[in-house]
């Protein structure tokens, strides 16, 4: 691991760290510290939604043309203006404010570090250089939430003042982090590649595969990420009857899994084609749906229906740890050469677009009707591995399966050494 992907790397423990600060407590926040009421807290949570969407599609261009460096740290002060003016904020027009500054600069951070590790990676190191990020972007949203948690008094708003406060610190610690590092060249886009914004995003909605891989990605992400804090919530306390403090645990444990499992899977993940392992997730997925199902509306005891619950929440993060080393560089080989950036955003506004769709469907679903909304997405799961075995088909060997071209070249390059040894002309 070379010095830039290291400062990367710790770029992303530091955001994930700082994130996880405040995360699980801006409801509480801005609903009963600030008592601005839950309809302006739910308006906050929409604003984050509304901010990346707004921000995403320029971001790539942006990427593009500057480099994922100075739009990260521009994405990086954003954010903690954003996150020092939310803590010290009082009244609805400025909490809004400050919650569309943070979400903007959340949402761009993505893409761009997304971009930092394809262009300080190779297509045979990619998968390993993703599942470290999502390995420590789970161990720091984790760890911050845990200290955050000793931290708040909901009697005391200066206590969730302190954590917006370390929330900003982190982001400005992260620029100085990346300020000084020496990122590799990044390739040029060629002569032909369009060189206006409208133009290409026509290149990349003509890429087949690519939109097949967003339509693939919305899945995911309504399915799995859109339901944690809200319809799979709603469903295990109101039709599983699970104590709302079991919740936590059950996100404990999704947590647990993703940072015991991400290493261990990635042998199996890198001998496998990309979408036979995406495949396998949605099959995994389905099974957390249907033990979702038997913690419901089975007829088993109530420390029955919380241990399925819990389990649940586990084989996501099983999935998850599948996916991280998957996806992500799928995106990178998919995009041609110098328009990573370009991608890396269309797919984290993909993304934006299920975390918001999600959670507006599923909570009322799974509120009123928790029946059809198990079924909904349990077929859902399915439809993931019926959508991954699909997009198989529109990508190339070394795209579905970058380990197999390297153990080719590295078996023919022995081949030729043992050819030299024998006769010293090469002969």
């Amino acid at each position: 691991m070379g010095a830039a992907m290291r400062r990367v790397h710790v770029g992303n423990a530091l955001s994930a760290f700082g994130l996880g600060f405040t995360v699980p407590y801006l409801y509480v926040y801005v609903a009963q510290v600030r008592n601005l009421g839950a309809v302006t807290a739910g308006l906050v949570l929409a604003v984050f939604a509304v901010a990346a969407l707004v921000v995403l599609p320029f971001a790539g261009r942006a990427i593009v043309r500057r480099g994922p460096l100075p739009v990260l740290l521009a994405s990086l002060v954003t954010a903690a203006v954003g996150a020092l003016s939310l803590g010290l904020a009082s009244g609805a027009s400025a909490v809004l404010l400050s919650a569309a500054l943070l979400g903007a600069g959340q949402a761009v951070m993505q893409p761009a570090l997304a971009t930092m590790i394809v262009d300080c990676s190779t297509a045979e190191t990619r998968s390993r250089a993703f599942a470290m990020q999502f390995f420590l972007q789970n161990l720091g949203l984790g760890v911050g939430g845990l200290i955050g948690g000793h931290l708040v008094d909901t009697s005391r708003a200066m206590s969730f003042t302190l954590l917006f406060a370390i929330e900003a610190a982190m982001f400005l610690l992260l620029v100085g982090v990346m300020a000084t590092v020496r990122m590799p060249r990044a390739p040029k886009l060629d002569d032909a590649a369009p060189q206006g914004g409208k133009a290409s995003w026509k290149q990349l909605l003509e890429n087949r595969a690519m939109v097949q891989l967003c339509v693939l990605g919305f899945v995911l992400f309504f399915a799995c990420y859109g339901q944690f804090e809200s319809g799979l919530s709603a469903y295990g306390v109101e039709a599983a009857g699970i104590a709302p403090s079991t919740l936590g645990t059950a996100l404990a444990a999704n947590t647990a899994v993703i940072v015991v499992a991400q290493f261990a899977v990635l042998r199996f993940v890198e001998r496998k084609k990309r979408t036979r392992v995406i495949a396998s997730v949605g099959l995994i997925w389905a099974v957390a749906w249907a033990a979702a199902a038997y913690a419901g509306l089975g007829h088993g005891s109530r420390a029955m229906a919380t241990a399925t619950f819990i389990s649940t929440y586990g084989l996501f993060g099983l999935g998850e740890a599948l996916l991280s080393p998957t996806v992500a560089p799928l995106v990178a080989d998919l995009a041609p050469t110098g328009l990573a950036g370009q991608y890396n955003s269309a797919f984290a506004l993909v993304k934006q677009l299920a975390l918001a769709v999600g959670p507006a469907i599923g909570g009322p679903l799974a509120a009123s009707l928790p029946g059809p909304y198990v079924v909904t997405f349990l077929l859902c799961s399915l439809g993931i591995t019926v959508l991954a075995l699909r997009l198989g088909r529109h990508l190339t060997p070394a795209q579905d399966q970058p380990s197999a071209k390297s153990r080719v070249v590295t078996q023919g390059t022995a081949a030729l050494s043992e050819r030299a040894e024998v006769s010293p002309s090469g002969v």
